[in-house]
């Protein structure tokens, strides 16, 4: 039997996991929760690798702080017209292109080579692969993937194939199915 998501979680939102009676909403804090609790010190950086453990945290918050936000906005400025009424979908979509030209393309563009930098310099988001930090921002660049060209970003490209080649990664695809976007 599933259950409503509002009878786990007030807000009726997911990602939720439950672990007793315990309630984890909030991918980060899941990601953190399930390390802390059942990752045997593995999966994230020990305090004692400052640096590593810096970004860690940092790109585990930072999936869902500053670049989710830009994905969700780019999402719905591109529905927007498609929800209008016939005689509103000219200038909807007129919001939307001006919208996406004069500040989501340049503002992904500023995060796509940031993260790229930090790609090529490190060769992951946080210490040894895969950390929470790796898994946290898969999904970001997993749905940027499949929706837009990153062949300007190798080293992207290849955290994404990285990605789909992990086996836990083949193994959620065939429990849940393949990524797909809304709307796309």
């Amino acid at each position: 039997m599933t259950k409503n998501l509002k009878s786990i979680h007030p807000l009726g939102k997911s990602p939720v996991i439950t672990d007793g009676e315990l309630v984890v909403a909030e991918s980060g804090a899941i990601i953190d929760y399930l390390i802390q609790t059942y990752g045997n010190a593995r999966l994230q950086p020990s305090l004692d690798k400052t640096h590593d453990w810096v970004d860690y945290r940092y790109w585990l918050h930072y999936a869902e702080g500053s670049l989710m936000p830009l994905l969700v906005m780019q999402l719905v400025f591109k529905q927007v017209p498609k929800q209008s009424p016939w005689f509103i979908k000219p200038l909807a979509k007129g919001i939307g292109d001006t919208v996406s030209q004069r500040f989501l393309n340049p503002q992904l563009k500023q995060h796509l080579s940031f993260i790229e930098n930090h790609l090529v310099q490190k060769g992951s988001f946080a210490g040894e692969w895969p950390s929470g930090a790796d898994i946290q921002m898969s999904f970001p660049l997993q749905a940027m993937q499949a929706t837009r060209s990153l062949a300007a970003y190798p080293a992207i490209t290849g955290f994404v194939e990285r990605i789909a080649a992990n086996p836990a990664w083949q193994r959620v695809v065939e429990r849940a199915g393949p990524l797909t976007m809304p709307g796309e």
